[in-house]
């Protein structure tokens, strides 16, 4: 039965001096830790298109599985994606509370936040629909009678 030959005791200096490495890379010249960089950066330039069914508004995520879009609190769906100005996927833990104007997209039939798009500054320019309008799918008996 073969067996994983143990490492020369020649080479664990050389791992150590690899990992040391490493290690002072992830800091900066000033000797403290590096910091992570924010996860949603500015854009790469270049124009996105987006869905002609979505909105414009502004977004913040509140929990897990809420958010408020102007104002407005709205369940996420399950499969809910953000967008960062690169088209990339924010982890939508690592940006709770803060305030972003988006493009998104409701479900439907369930009304659940689908998707939304971080802006910059030039698409925010654009015209674009909001939601600033009550949208409702039912109607009361007392909304069509006349108020006496």
């Amino acid at each position: 039965m073969n067996r994983c030959q143990p490492t020369p005791s020649s080479l664990r200096p050389r791992r150590f001096a690899l990992l040391l490495a490493a290690l002072c890379a992830a800091t900066t010249l000033t000797g403290t830790p590096a910091v992570a960089q924010s996860p949603v950066q500015g854009s790469l330039g270049g124009m996105r298109n987006f869905p002609d069914a979505s909105l414009r508004g502004t977004l913040v995520i509140t929990a897990a599985s809420e958010a408020e879009i102007n104002g407005r609190t709205v369940r996420m769906a399950p499969g809910m994606r953000l967008f960062s100005p690169q088209n990339t996927l924010v982890m939508l833990h690592t940006v709770l509370g803060q305030k972003f104007t988006v493009n998104y997209l409701i479900e439907n039939s369930t009304g659940m936040l689908l998707s939304a798009w971080i802006l910059t500054n030039a698409e925010a320019a654009q015209k674009r629909a909001g939601s600033d309008g009550v949208q409702q799918n039912f109607r009361f008996e007392s909304d069509a009678t006349p108020a006496h």
